[in-house]
């Protein structure tokens, strides 16, 4: 874990459906509570992850895989300059919905060298901790098409969501079932987060 001076960084990770957007919300609402928290998300909302929104999430304007990634990590730096830092250096508990560890499933499972993609990411801040909200290939594939944005097969979720195993093995992400009901889950993950900032929690501005 690489501690930052002020303030501690999160990351939610998961497949396209996983419900990790919903998890991270749930989170920053139950732990603003007790810290002040940011919530953030990339694509970020800046120039950079505007363009990737409108060009690289849908299948018909999708760019060579090389291209996206690069665009990523580039995103990745204007978000870390203008949001991630001066969250952190104000003591904020900072969640953030997908980080490199996207880049890393997404594009590696494209067929990208890992490697590189830890390269082009190489400035990108270190999150203190990585959650990883595990859901089989099949559901997150069945809930897509009940809200018809279907873009990746399930041979592409299967592979992407084994580049996510692969670091829960080597001990940098978090692995919390989500393959429940979101209530079940945000218990957990409450529990999980709780348990890991209660040895650093002085790094985190209280909520007034």
């Amino acid at each position: 874990m690489s501690m930052v001076k002020k303030g501690i960084f999160l990351v939610i990770e998961g497949l396209d459906g996983s419900g990790k957007t919903t998890q991270a919300t749930l989170l920053a609402q139950k732990l603003s509570k007790t810290y002040k928290v940011l919530l953030t998300a990339e694509p970020s909302k800046g120039k950079i992850g505007s363009f990737i929104r409108d060009c690289c999430l849908y299948e018909q304007t999708r760019l060579p895989t090389e291209a996206e990634a690069l665009l990523f990590a580039a995103d990745r730096i204007e978000h870390m300059q203008k949001e991630l830092k001066p969250a952190l250096e104000e003591g904020k508990l900072v969640i953030c919905d997908r980080y490199v560890y996207s880049s890393l499933a997404y594009q590696g499972s494209a067929g990208l060298s890992l490697d590189w993609i830890k390269t082009i990411n190489a400035r990108a801040l270190q999150p203190d901790f990585s959650i990883f909200i595990d859901v089989p290939p099949e559901k997150v594939i069945e809930r897509l098409k009940r809200k018809k944005s279907v873009m990746e097969t399930l041979e592409t979720q299967r592979k992407v969501q084994e580049v996510y195993l692969k670091y829960v093995d080597k001990g940098e992400l978090v692995r919390i079932n989500g393959d429940r009901d979101k209530e079940f889950v945000a218990e957990e993950l409450y529990a999980k987060v709780s348990g890991l900032l209660e040895p650093v929690k002085g790094y985190v501005s209280k909520a007034v």
